[in-house]
């Protein structure tokens, strides 16, 4: 990952504060381990998300869905619909990544929320760019995964981990990555109509599918905005 072509104070710079970004989603990893525990998945399932799936907010949708109850088909889709964001987030950065074969591979792994803001709040040269994906890539994804298995074993150590209100961070942990993107009026709007299409459908659905409603709902409006504009 050296990129010699960059001045050593530059990659100082990035690799801190590409730690600091890994030390913050850690501890949301701990958070992860603990209440995926307390969904009913035990720690070598909640693992295995951690590792292979590895984006917190599908993760989170994911145990959310099946610790409330809902099918397996739902919480997939559901974990599934916010995923496709990183497909996006591949597009924008892959001309400055220009990788192949293996690392191509480890790229996909690697493109989330934080390594993608990284990137792109680096552009220049496209050496720190890639410098900054790779090193909050991986910062993160070895501190979540640490703090995953942490909240998970400690979790499990404990008689009944739902009695101590864990499913209470998930709601939570989804207004505080939607708060920031509430920019302007549009924003607002498709907010409040996706939530009044979920709380709607909560009392006649399972578990999952009012939050897919609202997803399509959020879906449906990005493209009239997008034809509109």
């Amino acid at each position: 990952m050296s990129t010699p072509e960059l001045p050593a104070a530059h990659r100082r710079r990035i690799t801190s504060t590409a730690a600091g970004i890994g030390v913050a989603t850690g501890a949301y990893g701990l958070s992860f381990g603990a209440i995926s525990v307390a969904s009913g998945l035990d720690p070598v399932q909640t693992q295995t998300l951690s590792l292979l799936m590895f984006t917190g907010a599908s993760q989170f949708a994911l145990v959310g869905v099946l610790g409330a109850g809902g099918g397996a088909v739902a919480a997939v889709l559901t974990a599934w619909l916010l995923g496709t964001r990183n497909g996006l987030y591949a597009l924008s950065i892959a001309p400055i990544m220009d990788v192949g074969g293996l690392r191509r591979l480890g790229a996909a792994q690697l493109t989330i929320d934080e390594s993608t803001a990284m990137a792109l709040a680096h552009p220049d040269p496209p050496a720190a760019s890639r410098r900054a994906f790779w090193s909050t890539g991986i910062a993160v994804y070895v501190l979540w995964n640490i703090g995953t298995v942490v909240g998970a074993l400690g979790a499990a150590a404990i008689d009944d981990p739902a009695a101590l209100g864990l499913d209470a961070a998930i709601p939570a942990g989804f207004i505080a990555l939607l708060w920031p993107r509430l920019v302007g009026r549009t924003m607002w709007a498709v907010a409040l109509a996706g939530a009044v299409v979920a709380l709607a459908l909560t009392p006649w659905l399972r578990p999952g599918l009012p939050v897919l409603a609202a997803g399509l709902v959020a879906f449906t409006a990005s493209w009239l905005v997008g034809r509109r504009s």
